[in-house]
């Protein structure tokens, strides 16, 4: 039996945050070659360190000469993430760092699991396993310890880039610890905030003083009480951040792009791959269904579990766990789930409109929880499957 009464934490980065400055920037060269050309084969990986920024993999166009201009453009879409996340450090700076392009073409053993057939027979461009969650804790059926870790930086980032509060710089993490009864979310015990800033003369006190007001103002009032302890800068300082501080790379806060450690988590990343590659389209898909299921009232928790293999085109297994919270059966929900989404790669991607440049908005703050936009970001967040899913159980 699940546990009811607990605490649980879960923790954010900021946008410029090594990791996510190092996603960012593959996820802008994903959505530059999906302009070029929907059916793209995107895989690439960043790494960022002190004066330096490495962009290397594989990438597939149909036109040799699209691909060569997509190419010469890799350096300033870098440039371009770096501004406007806002770093202009001595050390670390838009305009001087030194950029290095390593894309190649996409190895053709690789492709040819996916381009057996450019019908639902395409297989997935890799192996591996996916899930996806939703629970009905909040309104965005998202964990709240992580959206509130989200909802915390997106606010200080956005106080930092309209110059409301030029003390913040790019690099920040979060951590909220939230205490459950019964189940349900009650109250914040701890706040954990670590956030660059301008001067070594300002002293934790004074950060807190800057960003509690925004913290507040994102956390329900009644959550925040005596008792929550506040950790805000707790080493002092921090002004020495981003890459020349800490190293990044692509793909190592997967579980800030996800679910906060409340639900698995499959063996792959998600930016910088284009959406053939199942590690991404299909955790999408698997959020998408575990979300309308909840939203439909057959459970208050769903994690969905979805496997592949490399050039196969439906998924080998179908795995739904409402942990003890389902008003129907886990396998009527698995049965339904099947037959109200093609569950094959390009199923998924005709489905959910994946095939175009709506990737780079993901980088920062969560793959989910996201509102839906009219451009097809975040269509994996709609809740347009409940009637369907209620008619199939």
């Amino acid at each position: 039996m699940a546990r009811s009464n607990y605490i649980f934490t879960s923790e954010s980065v900021s946008e410029g945050h090594p990791d996510k400055l190092c996603d960012r920037i593959s996820d802008a060269v994903l959505d530059a070659f999906l302009a070029e050309e929907p059916e793209a084969r995107v895989a690439v990986e960043t790494f960022a360190t002190t004066n330096r920024v490495v962009i290397g993999g594989e990438v597939g166009l149909s036109d040799q000469d699209k691909l060569l201009k997509s190419m010469n453009g890799i350096e300033q879409i870098a440039r371009d993430c770096i501004k406007d996340i806002g770093y202009e450090q001595d050390k670390f700076h838009w305009r001087t760092v030194e950029i290095t392009n390593l894309l190649h073409e996409q190895s053709a053993h690789i492709a040819q699991g996916v381009n057996a057939s450019s019908h639902k027979d395409e297989g997935a461009g890799d192996q591996g396993i996916m899930f996806g969650y939703a629970t009905s804790e909040t309104p965005e059926f998202m964990p709240a310890p992580i959206q509130y870790s989200h909802a915390i930086l997106r606010r200080l980032s956005e106080v930092r880039k309209n110059g409301t509060e030029p003390v913040l710089r790019p690099d920040a993490k979060s951590q909220i610890s939230l205490r459950y009864l019964d189940g349900k979310p009650i109250g914040v015990t701890s706040i954990v905030l670590s956030t660059q800033h301008t001067s070594e003369d300002q002293d934790s006190a004074f950060i807190r003083s800057i960003v509690e007001p925004y913290i507040r103002e994102v956390i329900p009032q009644e959550w925040i009480t005596p008792e929550t302890e506040w950790w805000i800068n707790p080493t002092g300082t921090f002004v020495i951040g981003g890459p020349d501080g800490d190293t990044g790379l692509t793909g190592r806060k997967i579980i800030v792009d996800t679910y906060g450690g409340a639900a698995p988590h499959g063996g792959g990343a998600f930016s910088g791959k284009d959406p053939t590659k199942v590690d991404r389209s299909a955790a999408y898909a698997a959020r998408y269904l575990a979300k309308n299921v909840v939203a439909s009232g057959m459970a208050e928790r769903c994690t969905l579990q979805l496997a592949y293999a490399i050039g196969v085109s439906k998924p080998l297994s179908i795995y739904v766990d409402t942990l003890g919270t389902g008003q129907v059966e886990d396998a009527a929900i698995e049965r339904a789930v099947a037959q109200c989404m093609d569950l094959t790669p390009r199923g998924i991607r005709e489905h959910l409109g994946m095939n175009r440049p709506i990737y780079e908005r993901t980088a920062a703050y969560g793959h989910f929880g996201r509102s839906p936009e009219k451009d097809g970001g975040f269509s994996w967040e709609k809740i347009d499957l409940v009637e369907e899913l209620k008619k199939a159980v």
